[in-house]
């Protein structure tokens, strides 16, 4: 019997080395994996080239692909290279120096030279427009017509490429954003729009402004891409739907991505860490910190109790987004990192990176500068066949050359001081990884560390002894994990209402009418996606703090396929409880004494797109893995051991393997250190014991 048409989702990853592809039959769960240098020059070149070789190589016939899910850097890269749209910014009068003005705090507190990166709208191109609506959504002076046809007019002569409305007090009331945003659309009908009360309608007006400026400055570079990648992905996979990852971690479509760009600032590394989750769940671990180490940059970010947080302000290139997104922490610390010394004369690694053009030393690609890579190699860590299963070649010699003027430098071998290097890396990581963990304390002792990312297992021991982490769960495809984050996306929306009121006894139905409208928006978004009952979810929180504070706790209230607002908030104290508990994980103390009061109301709608799979096994009889082949490996300082070398693929479920040994992959390459032990679980995954437990 064949397989039924469409049948195939794929999650294509674009990073800033490789472009990653996990490929998944929909009923039978066969799996394939592809992994290609990127085309920083043009993203949609490696995606379309990437199909017809799985068409190829897999038979994944285009006519049976039914979803094509997308992580993109496209946006994040424009605006860290400040290449996108020319913006025009019309504003409330009087206000058209916000973005300037911004927050009185400084970018690094002990640098007196540092300063906040120009305005991405010049101070010409902001225009203000008469009107003015206060706190409580009061109009007290109406939008002109007179005047704002002379707006109007000065933004055709501009002729901008993408324009942004950001009122005062819009989030309280949005009816002379609106009517602005129509006027903007009759006069000039194909200007990419950004309207503040659409892209995040929420107070504190500086982030408010900057993150509408960020999406209209990204509108117009996203549209073309999307635009390019929709109509090579139609000729080549005629019924596919194209899906694109949001920051928060779950799909929009195509369409949605060109309206609202700002939500892919962390596309890939959000979907990272929803594989993680998914791996996690299957691998029966509640508590994970992930490292996402590929060849620029290193992300980190914690799950607990099977859950990612997630935060609402972020700074993306130097400037302010408030948005919902995975919380990474991200340092420069990749497999193209650039090994340098710094005029104090001491040696630095990263954040320069050697990237995918020319990339390092040994890729032979006329990169010269030493890298982490290059030093995996030298060590014996990465396998002289090559990267990609031995398809991309490594040259040795070139690695040795980039090296020697480093070790002649520190009067050392070369060995050792590449050894040096990677020392210099992980303790890189393992600070950002203190960031996210001990400093908001957690102990990284009573978590599993999962590395993906090319790079993350190559390094994943060193980080994890370095902070007393006892077990790392690695898995089965590392270097894609991603891309199948994507696959396993479910659809997302979400929804946000801003409105402040002191919590007490008369205004317990107000909030309980803002959650039921919040609800009725996801109901509708719901029938507006085609999403069945039983592939829905509801997420709800509300932001709260005490009257006075300055910045409010995001407090979950309430999750579920359903959510009816007095089931979320049943009474007043059930909903304070909860953010005393909040409010004493996060700062460790709590009053019951002082007023709170509620800031924001947050719904975020999922609607599930892959089916669930059940989670593995926890036991599994254990044997000997038998090794394909010996070589020299570099542990530590000391010299290089004769490791064994087994390939993943030779692994089954129960296999076990006693350091030292190397274990390689098409996407990765794992060093099993010795005194440790690794398993390999019912699911799959490579779980590395280390000795003394981490200790």
């Amino acid at each position: 019997m064949g397989e039924k048409k469409a049948a195939w989702h794929i999650g294509v990853d674009v990073g800033g080395t490789f472009t990653d592809f996990y490929v998944r039959h929909r009923e039978s769960r066969r799996v394939h994996v592809l992994k290609r240098p990127s085309t920083p020059e043009d993203p949609a070149r490696a995606i379309v080239s990437g199909l017809a070789e799985l068409a190829e190589r897999h038979a994944v016939s285009p006519d049976e692909l039914e979803r094509l899910a997308h992580g993109t850097t496209v946006g994040t890269n424009a605006l860290i290279q400040r290449r996108g749209g020319k913006v025009v910014l019309l504003t409330t009068a009087g206000f058209r120096d916000l973005l300037e003005i911004g927050r009185q705090t400084r970018p690094h507190m002990f640098d007196l030279f540092a300063d906040f990166p120009p305005p991405l709208v010049p101070r010409e191109l902001r225009l203000e427009v008469g009107e003015r609506i206060t706190a409580g959504g009061e109009v007290v002076r109406a939008l002109e017509e007179g005047p704002l046809e002379s707006v109007l007019q000065r933004v055709r002569d501009i002729a901008p490429d993408a324009c942004a409305v950001c009122l005062l007090f819009s989030f309280e009331n949005p009816e002379h954003e609106r009517a602005l945003g129509e006027a903007l659309r009759r006069a000039v009908p194909d200007l990419p729009l950004s309207l503040s009360c659409e892209v995040q309608p929420e107070f504190r007006e500086y982030e408010r402004f900057s993150t509408t400026v960020l999406n209209a400055y990204l509108q117009p570079v996203m549209s073309r891409y999307l635009e390019r990648l929709e109509a090579e992905t139609a000729r080549s996979a005629p019924g596919a739907v194209l899906g694109i990852n949001q920051s928060s971690g779950g799909l929009m479509s195509s369409r949605r991505a060109q309206e609202l760009p700002v939500r892919t600032a962390l596309s890939g590394p959000a979907a990272g860490v929803v594989g993680a989750l998914h791996v996690a769940r299957l691998g029966a671990r509640a508590d994970v910190i992930t490292l996402d180490m590929g060849g620029t940059s290193a992300d980190v970010a914690l799950i607990r109790k099977r859950r990612a947080d997630i935060a609402y302000h972020r700074e993306v290139g130097g400037f302010p987004v408030r948005l919902p997104m995975v919380d990474i922490e991200t340092v420069g610390a990749g497999g193209g990192s650039v090994a340098w010394f710094d005029r104090d004369g001491l040696l630095k690694v990263g954040p320069q990176s050697a990237g995918a053009s020319p990339g390092p030393a040994c890729y032979a690609q006329g990169g010269e500068q030493p890298t982490v890579t290059d030093a995996n190699l030298l060590l014996g860590r990465l396998s002289p066949r090559g990267l990609l299963g031995g398809e991309m070649a490594l040259d040795s010699g070139l690695a040795r050359g980039a090296f020697e003027p480093i070790a002649a430098r520190l009067g050392s071998s070369v060995e050792r001081a590449a050894h040096g290097v990677l020392g210099i890396v992980v303790a890189n990581m393992v600070r950002a990884i203190r960031t996210l963990s001990v400093e908001r304390g957690h102990d990284p002792r009573a978590y599993t560390l999962m590395p993906f990312g090319g790079a993350g297992p190559l390094h994943a021991r060193d980080v994890a002894a370095s902070l007393g982490i006892g077990e790392v769960l690695v898995p089965g495809a590392p270097g894609i994990l991603c891309a199948q984050g994507l696959v396993v996306s479910d659809l997302t929306e979400n929804f946000v209402l801003s409105e402040r009121s002191r919590l007490d006894r008369d205004s317990l139905e107000g909030v309980r009418e803002r959650i039921g409208q919040l609800l009725d928006r996801a109901a509708e978004w719901f029938a507006g996606e085609a999403i069945p009952p039983e592939r829905r979810g509801l997420d709800l929180r509300v932001d709260m703090r005490y009257v006075g504070q300055n910045f409010e706790l995001s407090v979950p209230l309430d999750a579920g396929p359903a959510i009816s607002p007095a089931h979320a908030v049943p009474d007043l104290e059930s909903l304070t409880e909860r953010f005393y508990r909040t409010h004493e994980a996060s700062y460790g103390y709590h009053s019951r004494e002082d007023a709170v009061e509620v800031m924001n109301y947050r719904l975020t709608a999922r609607g599930r797109v892959s089916d669930e799979e059940v989670p593995g096994e926890r036991t599994s009889p254990d044997t000997a893995a038998s090794p394909a082949a010996h070589r020299q490996v570099w542990f530590s300082e000391a010299g290089s051991v004769r490791s064994a070398v087994f390939f993943r693929e030779d692994l089954e479920p129960g296999h076990r393997i006693e350091g030292p040994a190397v274990v390689e992959q098409l996407d990765a390459t794992t060093p099993v250190h010795p005194g440790d032990s690794a398993r390999v679980d019912a699911a799959g995954n490579l779980i590395i014991s280390l000795a003394n437990g981490g200790r």
